[in-house]
């Protein structure tokens, strides 16, 4: 079968055996694939967790039909649409486990089931279960205009909360923020910006800060939150290190919390996306959370894609069709 692999000399698109489920693994036949920042790293070699490097199928989030199941595989049949996460996507064929993966619902395509296992399971994750978002409460999205960031505002919104901040450091996706759920869009990069997010909140802070960015925004987090309330780092697009200020942190009593999937237990895993099955599904049914399709490229335009995401003036996600 086909695939995008990383080799010697970069990644392409070669051939490589068809998988065999085995245990509770599922085999998908692919129609569909969301890109997602993790793989532009892989695609130059960077590890994620413990994948990457010669020989590794990239991708980590698809939509299409169950091909085959293993022998302790329930829960779906042969023939069934489903869109789920896990390793070596980008291929006609892939593995999953049984708990990793959501039906397709009816009135959606392939190519928009494959924007939201990701974002869905992530930002649940970030928001509802480690963040303990309450009705009435505020939160700040730390690199809002991602496709996950798009989403957990959507969620934000969804469980009550009473002000909902977006953060993008680009003028034209700031200003398409409210679209999916922020009343107040502001760019990280703006010494001023703390004081706005105060401004808003009568000077208390927000509740919650879920931050993608981490690094230079670090201590800004900090002043911008409640005394007593929560920060959940799921991300370091802004850098792995950076001062961090122990003693405004313990001031304020804040509460920061890491969240990846890197190191979770396919156990742990399987209990997210039931959290998301049982809270927030019917919202996905209905087609109140969904994100934006930038731009949809054929499998053989895969590097095309990438150098898509590479140049960064996306909004939404990037779908390679199969």
């Amino acid at each position: 079968m086909k695939a995008y692999v990383y080799g010697a000399s970069g990644p392409e698109i070669t051939d490589v055996a068809k998988p065999t489920p085995k245990g509770t693994q599922v085999l998908v036949k692919v129609h569909a694939c969301g890109l997602n920042r993790a793989d532009l790293g892989m695609t130059k070699g960077h590890a994620h967790g413990a994948a990457g490097g010669v020989g590794t199928v990239l991708g980590m989030e698809w939509a299409g039909e169950v091909a085959e199941l293993g022998p302790d595989a329930k829960g779906v049949k042969v023939g069934d649409k489903i869109m789920g996460s896990g390793g070596a996507a980008f291929a006609e064929y892939t593995l999953a486990d049984h708990g990793r993966l959501f039906r397709s619902p009816s009135n959606m395509n392939f190519d928009e089931a494959a924007t939201l296992p990701v974002a869905l399971a992530t930002m649940h994750n970030a928001v509802v279960t480690n963040g303990a978002l309450q009705a009435g409460q505020t939160v700040l999205i730390q690199g809002a205009s991602s496709g996950v960031g798009l989403m957990a505002m959507q969620i934000a919104k969804l469980k009550g909360a009473k002000l909902v901040v977006g953060s993008s450091t680009d003028a034209m996706r700031r200003g398409r923020l409210k679209e999916f759920g922020a009343d107040l869009a502001v760019d990280s990069k703006d010494p001023g910006w703390v004081d706005q997010v105060l401004q808003a909140t009568n000077g208390e802070g927000v509740d919650l800060i879920v931050d993608q960015i981490s690094g230079p925004v670090a201590n800004q987090n900090l002043k911008a939150t409640k005394v007593k309330g929560r920060i959940v780092n799921v991300g370091r697009l802004g850098g792995t290190h950076a001062d961090f200020n122990f003693d405004l942190h313990a001031a304020r009593r804040i509460h920061y919390i890491g969240v990846t999937f890197r190191t979770r237990s396919i156990e742990e895993i399987r209990e997210i996306f039931n959290e998301v099955r049982k809270d927030i599904w019917p919202a996905v049914e209905a087609r109140k959370l969904q994100l934006p399709i930038d731009q949809v490229y054929k499998f053989a335009d895969i590097g095309k894609a990438f150098e898509h995401m590479e140049a960064n003036k996306h909004l939404g996600k990037i779908v390679v069709t199969l």
